[in-house]
């Protein structure tokens, strides 16, 4: 558990916006030094000058779907501001539609972004965390739908699921060699995290892709909140952030269904 984050170094992906960017400032407030990366180079400065003393911030671009980029971002954040004692694996984006439309490059894209960027930040900087000795944090980003099952995102359900599959993996392998390195997996439902328009931006083919299709017009939890749920966490060593209660009675029927044997559940969209 880490006593106190003043003075110690985090860094955070897809920070340009949303739930990255709330993080970034929030792990700011808290009195660290904040190393910023979005694959948006423009978004990012603009975003960097949100957060913090600029002393104490760092933009680094890079594309978390490859592992020349995230290996600059370890690099560029070890020597600016030596050991990173909290990372926050956030970046994402969300392709919809029927499982069998998808285009290769679609799924490559969407797996390549949501599961390999965690892969790769977790290669990029465990390591060092566990070198340096100290307590320290890993957060990765998964959703509620890394949990519960929709209609129309299989490609994001198969990154976001796995996506919890390794940090409980890799919070198991942490303990059983006693090292002093926390986990915790953010599965947010609904949140005002610019989650649907920087994947239009984004996507193959860009504003000519697939559409994305609206999952909810209820009212998004800001991601303030979120952010401010993560930090508890990280203070607490909790491994869990399920920020949308609601959500807690459609994931017990699901894992009933599972133990019952021959029952899918769908998944509902508040």
């Amino acid at each position: 558990m880490i006593d106190t984050l003043v003075g110690r170094t985090a860094v955070v992906t897809g920070a340009a916006g949303g739930i990255g960017l709330a993080l970034a400032r929030r792990l700011a407030e808290e009195g660290m030094r904040v190393v910023m990366s979005d694959v948006d180079s423009e978004r990012l400065e603009a975003a960097a000058g949100l957060v913090g003393k600029p002393a104490d911030v760092l933009a680094v671009a890079a594309d978390v779907s490859k592992w020349e980029d995230v290996e600059v971002l370890a690099a560029r954040a070890s020597e600016r501001f030596g050991p990173v004692h909290i990372l926050c694996n956030n970046a994402g984006v969300q392709l919809t539609g029927a499982t069998w439309e998808f285009e290769l490059r679609e799924w490559e894209w969407m797996l390549g972004v949501n599961l390999w960027g965690v892969i790769h930040g977790i290669k990029a900087f465990v390591p060092g965390m566990i070198d340096h000795g100290g307590p320290a944090h890993v957060v990765n980003t998964s959703s509620v739908g890394g949990l519960v099952v929709f209609p129309g995102m299989a490609g994001y359900a198969a990154a976001k699921s796995a996506v919890v599959a390794i940090s409980e993996s890799l919070l198991l392998d942490l303990r059983t060699h006693d090292l002093p390195v926390g986990v915790s997996v953010l599965c947010p439902g609904p949140t005002m995290s610019e989650l649907r328009e920087n994947s239009t931006a984004l996507r193959p083919d860009a504003e000519a892709g697939r559409p994305l299709a609206l999952l909810t017009e209820l009212p998004r939890m800001p991601a303030d909140d979120v952010a401010e749920q993560v930090v508890d966490a990280v203070h607490r060593d909790r491994f869990w952030v399920l920020t949308h209660p609601e959500y807690l009675a459609q994931i017990d029927r699901r894992a009933r269904g599972i133990a019952a044997g021959d029952i899918v559940v769908r998944g509902e969209v508040l």
